[in-house]
């Protein structure tokens, strides 16, 4: 008889109810029935929204940072995805939004930043740009937990140990272990970036590979044979006062 009253409540209601659940009792209630189901999986109704009202900042939700993320689902789940304030350089703090970094001018050191999340499977994808000139160098990319965040010098941070994987956007050059990788992309006079060109960053955790696309144009595979570690999306800064700013998108469209 209860579960028959539960399941005669309107969408409404069990919108409502349902946007005062943390996210574990959420993943439970996908499990209950093909309704609840159905309703949980619209990404845009009220639950979804209520939880991104409670947990990102008013900023965040009017700017145009999440506009790769459509979905009131999409930028929650972007925003557990966020810059990790405990894995960014003491030179780095990290806006309001959860979504941007600021690098201090501090003279005479580089500076990287860290997701909260990593990945180990599966095939994920996000954004990252630069709000400010790039300064001598800039990488995006990624690192394992024991990577370095900070290092004297205006160096190549990311890519300069074997923990990390980076593309250089000042000279187009992929870095790890300290080495180049050779020039990426592999053009001819390939198009320096441009400040706040977004670069979607794509990690295959089962294909062991790392590659980027820009303007929705796909660059070629990066970096394979990438071990078997848990990844982290990452950045290292050397120019003061310059921001960077990074979006979770989820598992990457193909074609």
């Amino acid at each position: 008889m209860a579960t028959a009253k539960w399941a005669q409540l309107s969408h409404n209601v069990l919108e409502i109810i349902f946007g005062f659940l943390d996210l574990n009792d959420l993943r439970c209630c996908y499990l209950v029935c093909r309704h609840w189901y159905k309703l949980l999986n619209d990404e845009n109704n009220d639950v979804w929204r209520m939880h991104c009202v409670r947990k990102l900042a008013e900023d965040a939700l009017k700017s145009d940072v999440l506009v790769s993320a459509p979905t009131y689902k999409a930028k929650l789940r972007a925003f557990y995805h966020a810059w990790d304030p405990s894995e960014c350089s003491r030179n780095i703090y990290i806006k309001s939004n959860c979504f941007t970094l600021h690098r201090n001018p501090v003279a005479q050191s580089t500076d990287a930043a860290k997701g909260k999340l990593g990945f180990k499977t599966g095939r994920h994808c996000w954004e990252v740009w630069w709000e400010g000139p790039l300064g001598t160098v800039a990488v995006i990319g990624i690192a394992t937990k024991k990577a370095p965040i900070q290092c004297t010098g205006y160096v190549a941070l990311l890519g300069s140990n074997s923990e990390s994987w980076g593309w250089n956007l000042v000279d187009n050059l992929l870095l790890h272990n300290g080495d180049s990788q050779g020039n990426y992309p592999q053009l001819n006079n390939a198009p320096k970036y441009e400040k706040g060109e977004r670069i979607r960053v794509i990690l295959d955790c089962e294909d062991s590979t790392l590659a980027f696309e820009r303007n929705y144009e796909f660059l070629g595979v990066a970096f394979r044979g990438l071990p078997d570690k848990k990844f982290y999306p990452a950045v290292s800064a050397v120019y003061g006062n310059t921001e960077v700013s990074m979006v979770y998108l989820g598992h990457p469209l193909d074609g």
